[in-house]
């Protein structure tokens, strides 16, 4: 049982699941009609954001269903953490591997909807390399019914040859590769061959910072409907071959969320977060956007960080008997929240509502 006796009250209402689904959905809408304004660009945010949006977040959705009862016989049930919140126990057994129904779905129309351009293919590969690891990490896991799948070296090995793989393909097929990142105010901040060292740790970083986020029933996936739209939105009048693969990406996690949302029937496992954090990351340096991408990763950054801070700080106040003390109630934040009185849903919205902000900011903030 958990000691809240100091926790703060919380008043916020406890949204349903159902009531979730539909402000994600509002939120993308009012992303893509609000700057098609504002830029002027109705027909084309249309054509190369809503369209493919709303087509892979029907067909992922309808797809769920016949999937994830299949999932259900497979007895791909998720194997849930003693360690972690009790109040999670409950979810064992809900099918996991999700991510299996929504990335290659998604990855086939936004190729056919960008007529096989060759930046988009060529982040459809890192998306489907990343989902594979996924795939045999969740796998092994459900094969051994234990949390132990791929070992954090060999996953962590696999993660940056794909990374080197994507940089060497960008500085072969792009000679004039541009080298810097553009800071708010255009302020210009070159590196030179440092930046593939950057890009490399992004794409291994946003994939496993997604990846803690997916801890929430709806929270990753919606939250990577946001940020991929965001990004869309930044590019779809500069390399609209990326924006309608974004705008795919994110119409596929709104789909998923059908599924996904609170109390969830499928959960997308590895195969899926992994390969969606590599997918954004593969779109933000392609397309020169590292500010915009590290704005929109806004919540799987502090996620990450929030873990980094408790494993430090356990360490750094270790006593002689070995034990430590915690920053967080537990790690990664949604769980310390939880671990605080706020529920799952209570948890989502905000994200939510803070990611929708973080997609505005990283586009304006880009010009």
């Amino acid at each position: 049982m958990v000691d809240t006796k100091f926790s703060p009250e919380i008043s916020l209402t406890k949204p349903s699941g159902n009531n979730l689904l539909v402000l994600l959905t509002v939120l993308l809408l009012l992303l893509i009609l609000g700057f098609a304004q504002f830029f002027g660009q109705l027909v084309t945010f249309s054509k190369i954001l809503l369209f493919p949006l709303g087509i892979c977040a029907a067909v992922t959705g309808l797809i769920g269903y016949g999937v994830v009862p299949f999932l259900q016989r497979l007895k791909a049930g998720q194997v849930i953490q003693e360690d972690g919140p009790q109040t999670h126990l409950s979810k064992a057994g809900t099918p996991t591997m999700g991510g299996i129904f929504l990335v290659p779905v998604v990855v086939m129309i936004a190729l056919i909807g960008s007529q096989f351009a060759p930046s988009t293919i060529a982040v459809s590969l890192v998306t489907l390399a990343y989902m594979l690891i996924g795939w045999v990490d969740d796998w092994q896991i459900l094969q051994q019914q234990s949390n132990k799948g791929l070992t954090p070296r060999m996953k962590l090995i696999l993660q940056i040859a794909i990374a080197v793989a994507f940089c060497l393909w960008i500085a072969w097929s792009q000679p004039s590769t541009i080298t810097h990142v553009v800071l708010p105010g255009s302020i210009i901040l070159p590196l030179g061959v440092l930046f593939w060292g950057l890009a490399g740790f992004v794409l291994v970083a946003e994939s496993n910072a997604t990846n803690l986020t997916d801890g929430v029933d709806g929270l990753a996936s919606g939250t990577a409907a946001l940020a991929f739209l965001g990004l869309g939105i930044l590019v779809a009048t500069t390399t609209p071959e990326l924006a309608i693969f974004c705008a795919s990406m994110s119409g596929g996690c709104l789909g998923f969320v059908l599924h996904n949302r609170n109390p969830a029937t499928v959960f997308m496992g590895d195969t899926g977060s992994l390969a969606l954090g590599g997918s954004l990351a593969a779109v933000g340096i392609l397309s020169g956007n590292l500010w915009a991408l590290f704005v929109v990763s806004g919540i799987f950054f502090i996620e990450s960080l929030s873990v980094i801070a408790q494993v430090g700080y356990y360490k750094a106040t270790k006593g002689p008997d070995g034990v430590g003390k915690r920053l967080l109630k537990m790690a990664p934040l949604h769980h310390h929240l939880e671990l605080s009185g706020w529920s799952e849903t209570q948890i989502v919205g905000v994200f939510y509502l803070v990611n929708a902000a973080l997609a505005i900011l990283a586009v304006i903030s880009s010009f």
